[in-house]
C-alpha cells in the first residue's frame, strides 16, 4: 500500500514547512504523495515564502495536493476587495486583529511599507498592535499597497485550491465536515471553519477524516478523525503524518512514531 503524507497547518513558517518536507522525503523519498490541509497564511513570518515554496512544487508537478483554509481565504478577500471580517469568526475579531495575523502576511509581502498608520506611526505599529476595526481610510490605503505587492499568481493559486481530497480510506479537509451531511451536500464554510457539532461528534465518518484548523499541542487521533494543526501557528514545531490504510504516525527525526487513536 502507497503511503500518502499530510503536513496541518503552516501558518507562515516556511522554516517548519521546509524541515516537514525533509523529514517527508526521508521517509517516502522525493515523489512522496502530500496534503497540505490549509492555512498556509497569517501568524509566522513569512506567508509569501510559504506559498511561493507550495506553488513551484506544484507547477514543478510534484504529487502535491494543497487545500484551501479558513486563513488562506480572509487573505485573498481581504486584498481583493477589502474585506477584513467574516461572519464565521465568533469573536468579531477582524483579519488584522493581532489573533488574526493578518499584518504579520502583509509584511510578508512588503505591503505596509509606506503605510500610514491612523494612531501615528507607520506599518510596524500595525505589526504590534494590529488594526481592528480598521477605518475605511486605512483599510483603502492598505489594500492599495497589498494589490502593489501580492503578486496576483499568489492569489489566484489560493482562490484555486480543492476544499477535499479523497482516498479509499481518508478524507483530507481543513476544518472538518458537518457530520451526518453527504460531502457533496458540504457548505465551504463549514469545510474550512467548523468546530461546533463536529468536534464532540464520535461517529464514524466513513473514512477516517484528516484535518487541522482547531489548535492543539501535537497532532492527535480520536479513533474518527485526525487532527494534524500541532500548533505551528503559534511557535510549535510542524509535525507532518503517514498514513498507511487508516494507521498513522507522525514523522521525527528519529523516524517514524506512532500515532494510535484514543
Amino acid at each position: 500500500m502507497k503511503p500518502i503524507y499530510a503536513v496541518g497547518d503552516i501558518h507562515g513558517y516556511l522554516d517548519q514547512l521546509d524541515r516537514a518536507l525533509a523529514l517527508i522525503q526521508a521517509d517516502g523519498g522525493p515523489d512522496a504523495d502530500i496534503v497540505f490541509v490549509g492555512d498556509y497564511t497569517d501568524r509566522g513570518p513569512d506567508s509569501r515564502g510559504v506559498i511561493q515554496r507550495l506553488l513551484d512544487g506544484v507547477t514543478a508537478g510534484r504529487p502535491w495536493h494543497v487545500l484551501r483554509g479558513n486563513h488562506d481565504r480572509m487573505f485573498t478577500r481581504f486584498v481583493r476587495n477589502g474585506t477584513s471580517t467574516d461572519p464565521m469568526i465568533a469573536s468579531g475579531k477582524g483579519w488584522l486583529h493581532t489573533a488574526l495575523g493578518g499584518p504579520e502576511t502583509l509584511s510578508s509581502y512588503g505591503a505596509l511599507n509606506g503605510f500610514h498608520h491612523p494612531d501615528g506611526g507607520d506599518g510596524d505599529t500595525v505589526l504590534r498592535n494590529g488594526l481592528d476595526p480598521v477605518p475605511r481610510q486605512s483599510r483603502d490605503q492598505l489594500v492599495a499597497l497589498a494589490q502593489a505587492a501580492v503578486p496576483t499568481t499568489h492569489l489566484d493559486f489560493l482562490e484555486q485550491r480543492p476544499l477535499t481530497h479523497v482516498t479509499r480510506d481518508l478524507l483530507f479537509v481543513h476544518a472538518g465536515i458537518r457530520p451526518g451531511v453527504a460531502l457533496a451536500a458540504q457548505t465551504e464554510d463549514d469545510l474550512i471553519w467548523i468546530r461546533d457539532g463536529w468536534l464532540d461528534d464520535p461517529r464514524d465518518h466513513g473514512r477516517l477524516v484528516v484535518h487541522g484548523h482547531t489548535a492543539l499541542d501535537h497532532p492527535h487521533h480520536y479513533v474518527n478523525r485526525v487532527n494534524l494543526d500541532g500548533g505551528a501557528g503559534y511557535g510549535r514545531p510542524l509535525v507532518p503524518a503517514v498514513f498507511e490504510g487508516r494507521d498513522v504516525w507522525t514523522l521525527t527525526d528519529a523516524g517514524r512514531v506512532p500515532l494510535l487513536p484514543d
